[in-house]
């Protein structure tokens, strides 16, 4: 009876012991590239008017504004310029160009092991924005943020599983030179992160700067065209239906040094876009396809993601409402769009009005992060941080989302039905002549970990047990969280060689 007590107590331990111990990769219960695309708001015969309705716009009203170059490109590919300035684009040539498209773009990261695969239904979770203030949490106060605030930020995001990739999320303003602030911004992300990073430039003549950073930082240019783990996130139009005639010439610039192309349409419906859902949508739709046309007359092929970023509005008062029902619906719909040409694709969700991490901020960051990992979107740009409609960003929010993208991502992973799941043999053994629960049974030890997501943060203590833990406040959990992480040195900093030859050449403001 000894014996087989302590046979029982070694086969338990050695249980716990593997169930303490991090899963393989493969076996998480949630990871990056999960498929989504269950939740489909839109109908087929939807998705086909707006289609329609996107080329139509494009047939007939057109964009204004290219700068010459672009014009050259794009009336060499087939586009007509009209007498009023504006670029039209025959249905042909945007189906052919959706046809020839790059459908399966990796987003690649310093680290292999971050790599994002762009096809189907994977979903990808990150930040992005460009807030001019951090939210300090414990004062509740707001101040202007700097390059230290940015490169905090990479770090935390270089340790939450749940994050996938680093959009810049902030402007270094304590940086005035607009060159050296977008080079500063590159050495900051990348010396935080070993995650896919998304940068803008202020201007093209400011790319070939960055460029020769970038190939300083991948070992050489052949490294670097190998292994791109930087795009330039580009706000190629001016809603409704302009190009932004500096940022074409930008992304003309990014696509020849070998950087691939967010394509970033960012309609405000009810000011810069209808302000209807599907109005929103149709314009997004429309401007992104001729920025894809505009892509590949530049460079077939060239590596580009379908930006469709329509944002909400409160019409009573003309406040942005990226936490509204209203906004996750813009999101999930633009999401069956980019299934529907079959390209990859992001857009924004997890924007909270909410000035703090506060309630407000959990339904407004949960909603559309979770509509938009069901819709199956590629990439979810400013799913954690982002408070005061993009004004804002909060440290303790990134690594609070971080919990909250888990669950989210627990809800893109659905429901499997097999003959295992389905349990019918445990329940045989637990209800005839078994103990009547499933607690303890084998089956529910072996699944707690592979099935079930546990927040890191959040609290399931009782009443009882909070108070008996002193209750511990959320906020202060994440607070401390960020001094763990920010205490130690940052595992993506560069080699001390290459550091001092990156501040040689040019003027970085962050401490040695």
């Amino acid at each position: 009876m000894t014996t087989k007590t302590q046979t029982r107590s070694g086969g338990r331990s050695a249980r716990r012991a593997a169930r303490a111990a991090p899963l393989a990769s493969h076996l998480r219960p949630i990871r990056p590239g999960m498929e989504g695309g269950r939740y489909k708001p839109l109908t087929e015969a939807d998705m086909n008017r707006i289609h329609t309705a996107a080329l139509d716009a494009l047939e007939h009203i057109g964009l204004a504004d290219a700068p010459p170059t672009g014009i050259a490109y794009l009336t060499e590919a087939g586009a007509t310029l009209g007498e009023d300035g504006r670029i039209r684009f025959p249905r042909a040539l945007v189906e052919e160009t959706v046809a020839k498209a790059n459908r399966s773009v990796t987003l690649m990261g310093r680290d292999p092991a971050h790599d994002l695969e762009l096809t189907g239904h994977r979903v990808h979770y990150g930040t992005a924005g460009a807030a001019v203030h951090l939210v300090e949490a414990d004062g509740r106060n707001y101040r202007e943020c700097g390059v230290q605030d940015l490169h905090d930020a990479a770090r935390i995001a270089d340790v939450l599983e749940n994050i996938h990739f680093l959009q810049r999320p902030m402007v270094c303003r304590d940086i005035t030179d607009n060159l050296e602030m977008d080079l500063n911004s590159i050495y900051a992300c990348c010396s935080g992160t070993k995650k896919h990073i998304g940068v803008s430039f202020t201007e093209p003549g400011f790319v070939p700067h960055a460029v020769e950073m970038l190939h300083m930082i991948a070992g050489g240019e052949d490294k670097w065209r190998e292994r791109p783990f930087i795009s330039n996130t580009n706000c190629f139009v001016v809603p409704p239906m302009k190009f932004a005639t500096e940022s074409c010439e930008v992304m003309e610039a990014c696509i020849k040094a070998g950087i691939p192309i967010l394509l970033l349409s960012a309609g405000m419906a009810g000011a810069t876009a209808p302000s209807t859902v599907a109005g929103a949508i149709v314009q997004a739709v429309a401007e992104c396809l001729a920025g894809l046309v505009y892509v590949n007359a530049v460079q077939p092929g060239h590596p580009a993601v379908f930006g469709t970023w329509p944002f909400g509005l409160d019409l009573r008062t003309g406040a942005m409402t990226g936490g509204s029902g209203e906004q996750a619906l813009l999101t999930s719909g633009c999401a069956q769009m980019h299934k529907f040409y079959g390209l990859p694709g992001g857009a924004a969700a997890g924007i909270a009005d909410s000035k703090l991490p506060d309630m407000q901020a959990g339904w407004e960051q949960m909603c559309s992060n979770v509509m938009a990992g069901l819709s199956g979107l590629n990439m979810v740009y400013e799913a954690a941080g982002m408070h005061a409609s993009l004004l804002g960003f909060c440290h303790e929010s990134l690594i609070l989302g971080d919990d909250l993208i888990g669950q989210a991502l627990r809800c893109v992973r659905g429901i499997e039905v097999t003959d295992e799941t389905l349990a019918l043999d445990q329940m045989r053994e637990v209800c005839l002549g078994g103990p009547g629960h499933y607690l303890g049974t084998e089956q529910t030890l072996g699944r707690m970990e592979a099935d079930h997501v546990y927040p890191t943060y959040g609290d399931r203590t009782s009443p009882k047990e909070w108070d008996e833990l002193g209750k511990p406040d959320l906020i202060a959990k994440a607070t401390a969280r960020k001094e763990e992480i920010l205490s130690r040195p940052s595992a993506a900093r560069f080699d001390p060689l290459l550091d001092a030859e990156l501040r040689a050449r040019f003027n970085i403001h962050l401490p040695v």
